[in-house]
């Protein structure tokens, strides 16, 4: 009542008036209060007087504009009034001289910490180090000098003694004492760098080594010289470097994995079909191996291992062999369009793409545009390595949604075993080079992925396909002569192949003619059956082919029997109403090629950045 009674006031009394009216109301408060606590009274009696009085403390300040209560005096410094006898200014004096002391020896050790990470970061970029060693500037073709980097691959005991300049990726790095050992890695090859102590040598130096991260780029200069005995963890056994500078390049930021656990050879050996889930798998030994999602999801850095800087020379040596052969027999080289406006083999499996307002496909194929070539432009030998896109939602560990494709078509004069004979001879060539030229790489990826070398026939092993579905009944495996055949009697028929002929390699000709693509020629004994031929390494397809149909009337009624719309292939039918040039070829795939030959359990090994149902990066 008090309290409303008084801003009722503030409307006709003065600022003065009120603030001596509040100044007494709240001085009684606090007496009021005082007798309380000093007669023991509890708290929840007197309490409402001190809200009371915390009210009117808050009222004074708004309406007089200040604190209730005396002001407080604020001390100036300097004033002479503060001290007041010599013993206080003698105080004061001794006070002001430790403070200062502190803040000296403050500013001291901030000074010696400063200059002490300086220094460590200047050892650790090497700065200082000059034409010795530490980090170099970006190399941004800025200059060209007359220094000579040699391969490591080509270090020898024959260049014992001799100076030499090398780049690579620092693979590992060892202190050891005053000294350090460094693992330099360029492609498939490494060497032993070795730097220590010495009047040439400062610690600095050595120091400066060891801090660098695995998998930096470095130059490294020195003198070849031969060890006591060999470098079991180099390529270069016979031979070490003797370090007289060492220089970053390039750094490397944290790992997500370790390179030593992604060159780990394999512990158990896996299915080469079947389901790909993509799951990581615990090795049987206990060791740490990088699963194949992870190395995937880092490509770039699981290409550098030895396994598959092999792997992908010999993939390489694939496609230079395929070339080298049919251009050697008169082939002529073609590159046709990946965008369709109609799917190139029918079917669904096709990438459906907009091309500027009209609906439009990427190749599963380039079969009609490579027919057309060869049979009705008068190229008649024709081959093409480029890219084939498959729409096929398998998560399996043989299929790719985009893949290499290595496509061939000729003429023929009376019978498509012409064509098969090009292919046995394009497979031997292409096998005899793998097994000549890549020597070295074949060994680096049995040293991970262990592996039986191919055995193959000259010629190479043909049977028909009611052969093949024979052998498999007698094996006690169900297969009809006129049924397709499924990917696990496949890889059966393959085992059963190889134990009887003694061969990996073979190829089975006759299909079904239902199961083949509408543009396959039918077979002139049997209506039911094809020239139609597939080739197989260790049990797995990895060529499809057959004699084409080159006229063009019946081709228009094995399209209608396939249910193809015919205006989507009506180019296509067309080039053969000119005169067309009986023919015949095939497709394979490089990927799967590789696989096989090599035994890898999946072939996203040796896709260098596979596409699959799930995977579209890297």
């Amino acid at each position: 009542n008090t309290f409303k009674t008084l801003i009722t006031l503030n409307v006709t009394m003065g600022k003065a008036e009120l603030k001596t009216k509040l100044t007494q109301e709240i001085t009684d408060l606090g007496s009021q209060i005082a007798a309380a606590k000093s007669a023991g009274q509890p708290k929840d009696e007197w309490d409402p007087l001190l809200k009371q009085m915390l009210a009117l403390k808050v009222t004074y300040k708004e309406e007089i504009g200040e604190d209730f209560g005396p002001k407080k005096e604020v001390k100036k410094k300097g004033d002479a009034n503060q001290v007041a006898n010599p013993k206080n200014a003698e105080k004061a004096a001794k006070k002001a001289a430790a403070k200062a002391e502190k803040e000296a020896k403050k500013k001291a050790n901030r000074e010696a910490r400063e200059k002490a990470e300086k220094e460590k970061a200047e050892k650790l970029s090497g700065k200082g180090g000059g034409d010795q060693y530490g980090n170099l500037p970006l190399l941004n073709s800025s200059k060209i000098t007359s220094k000579v980097w040699s391969e490591i691959g080509s270090l020898s005991s024959s260049k014992s003694s001799s100076t030499v300049t090398i780049r690579g990726h620092l693979q590992s790095v060892r202190g050891f004492g005053k000294g350090v050992f460094a693992i330099v890695r360029s492609s498939l090859y490494t060497v032993q760098c070795v730097c220590f102590e010495s009047p040439e040598i400062p610690k600095t130096m050595v120091e400066y080594i060891s801090k660098l991260s695995n998998e930096s780029i470095v130059d490294v200069s020195g003198v070849v010289t031969v060890p006591d005995s060999p470098v079991e963890k180099c390529t270069q056994k016979d031979v070490e470097i003797k370090v007289t500078a060492f220089h970053m390049v390039a750094p490397s930021a944290v790992l997500p994995f370790q390179m030593e656990d992604a060159c780990r050879p394999d512990c158990d050996k896996q299915s080469d079909v079947g389901e790909y889930t993509g799951e990581e798998v615990e090795s049987s030994d206990g060791l740490i191996r990088v699963g194949q999602e992870t190395r995937l999801n880092y490509r770039w850095l699981d290409l550098r291992t030895p396994a598959n800087q092999s792997i992908f020379r010999v993939n390489s040596f694939v496609g230079h062999f395929f070339r080298e052969c049919l251009v050697e027999k008169g082939f002529v080289e073609i590159h046709t369009p990946k965008l369709l406006s109609g799917a190139s083999e029918g079917g669904s499996d096709c990438f459906n793409v907009d091309y500027f307002g009209r609906p439009a496909c990427l190749a599963m194929s380039p079969q009609l545009h490579k027919q057309m070539c060869c049979a009705c432009s008068g190229f008649e030998k024709v081959f093409e390595t480029g890219p084939v896109f498959r729409a096929e939602n398998s998560n399996t560990r043989r299929h790719l949604c985009e893949f290499t494709g290595l496509d061939l078509e000729l003429t023929i004069k009376e019978h498509y075993y012409e064509i098969l004979d090009v292919f046995s001879d394009l497979f031997i060539h292409i096998f005899d080079g793998l097994n000549a030229r890549c020597k070295n790489e074949i060994e680096r990826v049995r040293e991970q992925h262990p592996f039986e070398d191919l055995r193959y026939l000259r010629p190479t092993l043909r049977i028909t396909y009611a052969e093949g579905c024979k052998l498999l009944r007698e094996a006690g495996i169900e297969q009809g002569d006129y049924d397709d055949l499924s990917t696990e009697n496949e890889k059966k028929l393959g085992d059963i192949v190889a134990e009887k002929y003694k061969t990996d390699f073979f190829f089975m000709d006759e299909y079904p003619l239902s199961v083949r693509p509408f543009y396959t020629m039918p077979n002139a004994s049997n209506p039911k059956l094809s020239n139609s031929y597939d080739f197989f390494i260790r049990g797995q397809e990895i060529l499809s082919g057959a004699q084409r149909i080159h006229d063009p009337v019946l081709l228009t009624e094995r399209a209608i029997a396939h249910g193809i719309p015919l205006e989507g292939i009506k180019a296509y039918v067309d080039s053969f109403k000119h005169g067309a040039l009986p023919h015949g070829g095939g497709g394979i795939g490089l990927e799967r090629v590789v696989m096989l030959f090599l035994g890898l359990p999946n072939i996203r090994k040796s896709s260098y950045f596979p596409r699959d149902p799930k995977r579209l990066s890297p």
